[in-house]
């Protein structure tokens, strides 16, 4: 049997997202999915994984009720493994993908945690003016044909480490909480008048971004339609991001084609890396690139960097 990943989030009104959470809880036990929903007023977000019909299943049932906006991809192994939930096992008669440890859904007051849950304003069409969709081939043509155009990531910051769009900004931002105080900061000024092509891996944080951007005097603002995933998948190594794509599961990093390029350094020796790990010290929540080497590197380490000599 084969194990796939779905990634996929819509934006529209939930009029009561409790009532949505328990739904889409009892659908994935049904189906043995496991991963990780988000459900808030303004629509679902989620990433699960299963056997291939059951996601199939999945999709038939939740696009019911929601207009997804979905991607697929491969997912590591299978297990028989029993899933208890509450000290009850709900084990589906499906074998479970090992990319998630459990199933988690969750009532939020964002999909994202931007900090905008009253600013962002949401139809039954998606989130109403956010930046312009462009399709890969789109995104292509602008920066071919438009000079003055420029990528804006819209990931934490050591999401970029292993992996951006050539030339891009990426702005100093340790969570999505961050982006309005750094695009309210005038850092980014000089680009107000400019096309701007904000990015992320599946799309949905360029939807708030976009327009939270726009609201703030971003004058031409578009977002990937499909996020970074869609675009990868159309052009592999041969376009215009480079690197590796940090991804939320138990994957961690994924490559669109093989000998992709490597553009990350281990925090510790900086020898080429795309490994992401994170901090060894619990109180702790910075996540870096390491080299094998170096995946047990801690706060002390971090204190230490600059006495420690490069390969």
């Amino acid at each position: 049997m084969t194990a796939k990943i779905l990634l996929y989030y819509a934006f529209q009104p939930v009029p009561d997202p409790e009532l949505t959470r328990m739904w889409q809880r009892e659908l994935c036990e049904k189906l043995g999915l496991r991963g990780r929903i988000i459900i808030s007023k303004h629509g679902i977000n989620g990433t699960v994984g299963g056997e291939i019909d059951a996601c199939k299943a999945y999709l038939k049932a939740t696009k019911a009720r929601f207009r997804l906006d979905v991607k697929w991809s491969d997912g590591t192994a299978l297990t028989t493994k029993p899933q208890l939930v509450h000290g009850v096992d709900r084990s589906a008669p499906w074998l479970q993908v090992t990319d998630f440890p459990k199933l988690s859904v969750k009532v939020r007051d964002e999909l994202v945690a931007f900090g905008l849950p009253d600013e962002l304003q949401v139809g039954e069409r998606g989130v109403i003016g956010g930046g312009k969709h462009l399709k890969p081939e789109q995104v292509n043509e602008l920066m071919a044909t438009r000079k003055d155009a420029v990528f804006f990531d819209g990931r934490n910051a050591w999401e970029a480490e292993i992996g951006r769009f050539k030339n891009a900004i990426v702005p100093d931002v340790t969570t999505t909480h961050d982006f309005v105080r750094e695009i309210e900061s005038g850092k980014y000024d000089s680009i107000k008048d400019k096309p701007i092509v904000t990015y992320c891996t599946g799309g949905i944080r360029c939807e708030i971004l976009s327009a939270a951007m726009r609201k703030r005097g971003f004058n031409e603002v578009y977002q990937i339609d499909g996020g970074i995933v869609r675009y990868g998948e159309m052009f592999g190594n041969d376009g215009l991001w480079e690197g590796s794509l940090a991804v939320f599961d138990g994957r961690e990093v994924m490559d669109f084609a093989p000998e992709a390029k490597v553009i990350g350094e281990c925090i510790v020796c900086k020898s080429a890396s795309n490994k992401l790990a994170n901090c060894g010290e619990r109180s702790c929540r910075e996540r870096f690139v390491t080299c094998v080497e170096h995946t047990d590197a801690n706060c002390a380490t971090h204190n230490r960097l600059r006495e420690i000599p490069t390969r």
